[in-house]
């Protein structure tokens, strides 16, 4: 009896589950027992290991790809465009956003670049480098069974040290230590385009952020112009304390000059207004349309005495300039610019003072800005208006000249890196020296710190560290130099407490660096380190790539008959045919 009971309390549970499993029959039976398919044919789908090795190759090679261009003797790349254009540089944001790069791991590699180009404006190869060997360390550990999250959060760990790191050994500069400034922009410039002329660039880029620099140490560097003209030497290159506005005056009989101008800022046009509604007039008389074209005049002739009356010598306007007013403006000896970008409008107000009018009617003499010459000058057999000795400054030009079109973009790029890493020197007030150097006492710092670290996360805080090698590394092996002896030269500098010595690329020693003047920003560093850590934890948390249909570049429909898509052996067949592709296009452009 009680043998009957117990199986009597059991009954449902069996019922059930003899209920479940003759459904689940039934239904693969009217499937013909094929597995349920939940993606679409075209779909990829890659798991697991297999996963994170493709996104870390991925990863990797786009740091391979910019390596070669790190340091003073870094080498170039040609990038070559579908219509033939041509840029030669080594500039790793530009390098980056010209390859064609599709793979979707390969794209946040790029944006780490893009990333370090829009905070501090320098530092993209060393921060796309460091993101590609923290991968490369991360799979050796993967291979070993360490798990990605511990992997994750011992990087995590790691960056934070090495920001305190970094912090701890940087200089103070005061925003006035002209010398500091401009070593730091000499060593933006090393090794690119510009760097023939660095002294007389960085002293131009200099005056230029000093001049901009606001009340609360902030610098805009949108208030600094860039002007590039093919033609002369790159030492040749100048800075215009004030506006250049790529216009001409309107009207030939106007003054090419007015020395000490009260300048007036229109973003409206000097034009007889069209009515808002469609209006029809029928002229039966010469003598009416000709009332008419008198009442035209007689408005544009009252603005132009408007600006004449509120004292304006120069008038540049956003927009039109009717030919009468032209010729009007010109009978009063003003000097006029019609349809200025509004980023020159913009400048012209900060530089001179005076405020933007959106209606003539308004003008008053307090309006005006003043600028002590404004004049219409020849750049290379291009006629532009300076506007130049303002008293106060806010916005100024650079004019970069060179011997080709190629040469004066490279030292475009090369100012512009400049300027960033400028601008953030004056707004932080701390610099680190270069040449390896805060990297060697990183990778130092890290590896005493990795000791504190319990549990596996030791091993990822370790591996951190002996991926900040590969900075010094690179600088050596780019420079012509035996890697391994210059690592270990400048350990031994670093353990003795040298902590600014680092490699001269030119002759190979370890030297001060802070005494032969190789200082960057500590934004530089800590923007790197963080960028390429946040990267590299995004790239080794993804153990699923789901792609919705072939991915370009891939292998194509020859390969469905190897690996249906979404099988074990299509889906990476598509994804590595994807980074064949990327492979290929970067070969073929390097």
């Amino acid at each position: 009896m009680a043998c009957n009971r117990a199986i009597h309390r059991r009954s449902p549970w069996l019922l059930y589950r003899s209920t479940f499993n003759h459904r689940l029959t039934m239904a693969q039976q009217q499937m013909g027992n094929q597995p349920m398919i939940v993606l679409s044919e075209e779909s990829q789908r890659t798991s697991g290991k297999d996963a994170q090795s493709m996104n870390i190759t991925a990863g990797t090679a786009v740091a391979e790809a910019v390596r070669t261009t790190l340091g003073p003797k870094g080498m170039d790349k040609m990038l070559v465009d579908n219509s033939g254009s041509v840029v030669v540089t080594n500039d790793g944001v530009t390098i980056l956003d010209e390859m064609d790069i599709e793979h979707p791991a390969a794209n946040m590699i790029v944006e780490v670049a893009q990333t370090q180009e829009d905070e501090v404006g320098d530092g993209t190869t060393t921060a796309v480098v460091m993101a590609g060997e923290l991968l490369s360390k991360a799979e050796e550990l993967l291979d070993q069974d360490i798990h990605a999250s511990i992997l994750a959060q011992g990087y995590r760990q790691a960056a934070e040290k090495a920001k305190e790191i970094l912090e701890d050994n940087a200089i103070d500069v005061d925003a006035d230590d002209t010398e500091t400034l401009e070593k730091v922009a000499a060593t933006a410039m090393t090794g690119k385009g510009a760097e023939s002329s660095k002294d007389v660039l960085a002293e131009l880029v200099v005056r230029a952020a000093q001049s901009v620099v606001d009340d609360d140490g902030s610098v805009d560097t949108d208030n600094i112009q860039i002007e590039t003209v093919v033609g002369g030497a790159t030492d040749e290159s100048e800075l215009v304390e004030g506006v250049i506005v790529d216009k001409e005056r309107v009207h030939d009989n106007m003054p090419f000059a007015v020395e000490d101008a009260d300048v007036a800022l229109l973003d409206t046009a000097i034009e007889v207004p069209e009515t808002e509604l469609d209006t029809e007039v029928n002229v039966t008389d010469p003598d009416q349309l000709q009332q008419f074209l008198d009442q035209e005049e007689e408005q544009l002739k009252e603005m132009v005495d408007q600006l004449a009356e509120a004292g304006a010598d120069v008038v540049f306007c956003q927009k039109g300039i009717d030919d009468m007013a032209q010729h009007y403006l010109a009978q009063e000896g003003i000097l006029a610019v019609r349809r200025a970008k509004k980023s020159d409008i913009e400048a012209l107000s900060r530089s001179t003072g005076a405020r933007i009018i959106s209606n003539i009617d308004d003008i008053e003499a307090d309006d005006l800005g003043f600028a002590g010459s404004v004049a219409q000058k020849d750049i290379a057999g291009d006629e532009r208006i300076f506007v130049e000795d303002v008293e106060d400054a806010r916005a100024v030009t650079m004019i970069l000249r060179g011997g080709t079109e190629h040469v004066v973009d490279e030292v475009e790029r090369a100012i512009e890196d400049s300027l960033g890493v400028v601008a953030a020197t004056l707004e932080d007030g701390k610099v680190l020296p270069g040449g390896g150097a805060p990297e060697t006492q990183l990778a130092l710092g890290l590896r005493d710190h990795a000791d504190s670290v319990g549990g596996r996360e030791q091993l990822a805080v370790e591996a951190f560290a002996d991926a900040i090698d590969v900075i010094p590394r690179t600088l050596a092996e780019n420079a012509g130099l035996d890697p391994i002896d210059s690592l270990v030269d400048l350990r031994s500098k670093h353990d003795g407490g040298a902590v600014t010595s680092g490699l001269d690329a030119y002759t190979g020693e370890v030297v001060d660096m802070e005494e032969d003047g190789v200082v960057e920003p500590l934004r530089v560093k800590t923007q790197a380190v963080e960028s390429a850590t946040e990267a590299a934890v995004m790239i080794l948390r993804i153990d699923d790539v789901i792609a919705a249909g072939d991915l370009k570049g891939g292998q194509g429909d020859d390969d469905e008959d190897e690996g249906g898509p979404g099988g074990p052996g299509g889906a990476p067949g598509g994804m590595g045919g994807g980074m064949g592709g990327m492979g290929g296009g970067m070969g073929g452009m390097m």
